[in-house]
């Protein structure tokens, strides 16, 4: 396949289950007791940790640590205390201002920048080959970039959290990047964005609301879609269930099956104590709704960082790892229990090394971080799951349930039309063809957040790069020996666009100058 055959316009079909409205009653005989109100999975899990692969440690990305102080809130003059915002930074390849050497940026997301700047090697590799700086800002609230002088005093309530929004950190990264040009006398300098999964929205919308500062934007994995009344509820989990499902019928029923069987359990007598044994908790189990959350998120974890070589980006795994999954799970000895067998498959993502004893369910017992809050005011992404297409429980949206969960842990209700009212969302089409330009949107299909982004050409500079094997943000990460020729290409067009619109916006400005 020649890389420019990746720019055609592509037609993809979600194949989409029947919406169940529930009663009192149907809620009722369900594994769990508040599906309704369920958020959506974060980008992130909050089982991750930065545990490196051997390829991984012997990638070293050289950067400086800095601090740009910020205001708190860009959008009024009240004289609230400034934060100090991180950022990483890297000039060994810059071409400088003299030569207007571009500037990549990449969008923080929501976690220690340090993470996302060691799992994006696409930037670091291609930076040489553009005579680039590097600049990986932190998000707000997420890291060492805490306001009011401690995680502790951020996150103490609604109203030390009111300016953790998309809108205040798209304007952190616009003052930051603006204030760093004038110091070093690089204002013609064009700045290229970055980002995966959220940063990817960022990255997008950034280059939307900031057209003046940023020349491009590559969003990859970016859900931007994933709103109100966009994309149907149950794209998310069809597509995480039709992952399991190419790779094993079988198991795809088993887990099918698994939530009946971990309700039933549950209901016996000592019935939670079995549980625990079973998946070998650390701590007795309180609720089949606790182990059941923590197997969902492990299933659409799973689906996002199904890569084709090992990774850690949210735990060790090895390549292909819902395949790994599958195979323990059907592997397992006739007479084997529908929950010995979920027990054996999840333990690939839980602890595919193989070195813990037990596992704890929740590593956030108080709850309170940055994304739950996001996701109770404007991140407001529904999620539901349909009875023939999905793995998963069936259960409908129902925002009341979702509202009333947020008041009840940060004493604040969503917004869910203020993302789309504020960024756009309805009408994608017709918003980017009139209004955008320069942004390439990256998707694979096997990540479950490609249903509700931007998978078809929008105009000759809104490009959709879609690739059926393709993970969450794989493009991002750093190359590897195993890279799959499909994913090389991408890369490779991906550079041809970048270079595009720099030389564009060199040949701009040489012309003006020349005038």
């Amino acid at each position: 396949m020649a890389a420019r055959s990746l720019l055609l316009p592509i037609i993809i079909i979600i194949i989409t289950g029947t919406t169940i409205i529930f009663t009192p009653q149907t809620l009722a005989s369900q594994p769990v007791n508040h599906l309704s109100s369920k958020r959506a999975p974060r980008f992130l899990s909050k089982h991750s940790y930065p545990i490196k692969t051997q390829l991984e440690e012997q990638q070293q990305y050289r950067y400086e640590s800095k601090y740009f102080y910020q205001q708190l809130d860009h959008f009024s003059f009240l004289n609230l205390p400034k934060f100090p915002q991180r950022y990483l930074i890297n000039t060994d390849h810059w071409a400088g201002p003299e030569r207007r050497g571009p500037i990549f940026l990449y969008c923080g997301n929501e976690g220690d920048i340090e993470w996302f700047a060691v799992n994006t090697g696409f930037v670091w590799e291609i930076a040489p080959l553009f005579g680039a700086m590097v600049l990986f800002p932190e998000h707000r609230y997420y890291g060492e970039s805490m306001p009011y002088g401690s995680r502790e005093e951020a996150y103490k309530n609604a109203s030390t959290l009111s300016y953790l929004t998309a809108e205040q950190a798209l304007a952190d990264f616009a003052v930051l990047i603006t204030d760093l040009k004038r110091n070093l006398s690089a204002q013609a300098c064009p700045v290229v964005l970055f980002g995966g999964s959220y940063g990817g929205m960022l990255a997008a919308w950034m280059r939307l609301k900031y057209p003046h500062v940023a020349i491009g934007a590559l969003a990859s994995s970016a859900p931007i879609l994933q709103f109100e009344d966009i994309v149907p509820p149950e794209t998310f989990y069809n597509i995480v269930s039709n992952d399991f499902k190419r790779e094993s019928t079988s198991c795809f029923n088993t887990i099918k099956e698994s939530w009946d069987a971990l309700l039933s359990e549950g209901l016996k007598k000592n019935g939670l104590v079995q549980l625990t044994k079973t998946f070998h908790l650390c701590r007795e189990l309180k609720s089949t709704e606790d182990l059941a959350n923590w197997l969902d998120s492990a299933y659409s974890y799973l689906a996002m960082v199904d890569y084709p070589y090992p990774s850690s980006f949210m735990m060790p795994l090895p390549g292909y790892p819902i395949r790994e999954v599958c195979k323990r799970i059907d592997g397992c000895p006739d007479g084997t229990s529908i929950l010995e067998r979920i027990f054996e498959g999840i333990s690939i993502y839980y602890n595919y090394t193989g070195e813990l004893h037990c596992f704890e369910l929740d590593d956030d017992p108080h709850g309170l971080d940055g994304w739950n809050w996001q996701a109770c005011t404007e991140m407001v992404m529904p999620m539901s799951s349909s009875h023939d297409a999905s793995m998963f429980s069936t259960y409908d949206f129902n925002y009341s349930s979702y509202q009333e969960g947020c008041w009840e842990e940060f004493g604040v209700i969503p917004r869910p039309r203020w993302i789309t009212m504020e960024f756009g969302g309805q009408d994608i089409k017709t918003a980017l063809e009139t209004f955008g330009s320069n942004i390439i949107f990256s998707n694979g299909l096997l990540d479950p957040w490609s249903g509700g982004s931007v998978l078809q050409n929008i105009s000759e500079t809104v490009v959709a790069l879609v690739t059926e094997e393709g993970a969450h943000h794989i493009d991002l990460r750093p190359s590897t020996p195993e890279d799959p020729d499909w994913l090389v290409e991408q890369r490779e067009t991906e550079v041809k666009l970048i270079k595009g619109w720099i030389d564009g916006y060199l040949k701009e400005k040489k012309t003006a100058f020349s005038m």
